[in-house]
């Protein structure tokens, strides 16, 4: 199992941007596809991006046009560049495997949009 470890959360105001990384512990194309993940209070945790070993990517439609996930094979991270931030995307991001499933969590990383 492939762990990851999430960072570059923080506060944002309407209309900003943020950049998370993520570093897993072995190649990032270890599994067949990553992706990004959020949870906000009370409710369920969601796929938003998700990007496989083909360059193939995919996003939830509230968040395209706006987020952007890539990799980087040399530094073995995995990015997620937010742009246009808004209230509701506020959650803590979690990065992880997509294919396969997960099986653990890292502790994520906590995205707050406010004014």
């Amino acid at each position: 199992q492939v762990q990851f470890v999430e960072s570059g959360g923080g506060l944002v105001q309407p209309g900003g941007s943020l950049r998370l990384f993520c570093t897993p512990s072995r190649s990032v194309w270890s599994v067949f596809s990553v992706g990004w993940y959020r949870q906000a209070p009370g409710k369920q945790r969601d796929l938003v991006a998700e990007i496989n070993n083909g360059g193939q990517m995919n996003y939830v439609d509230s968040v395209k046009g706006r987020f952007t996930i890539s990799t980087d094979h040399v530094k073995n991270t995995v990015s997620l560049q937010m742009n246009n931030l808004k209230p509701e995307d506020t959650a803590v991001y979690y990065c992880n495997s997509v294919q396969p499933p997960p099986t653990s969590w890292g502790q994520g990383t906590q995205v707050t949009v406010s004014s």
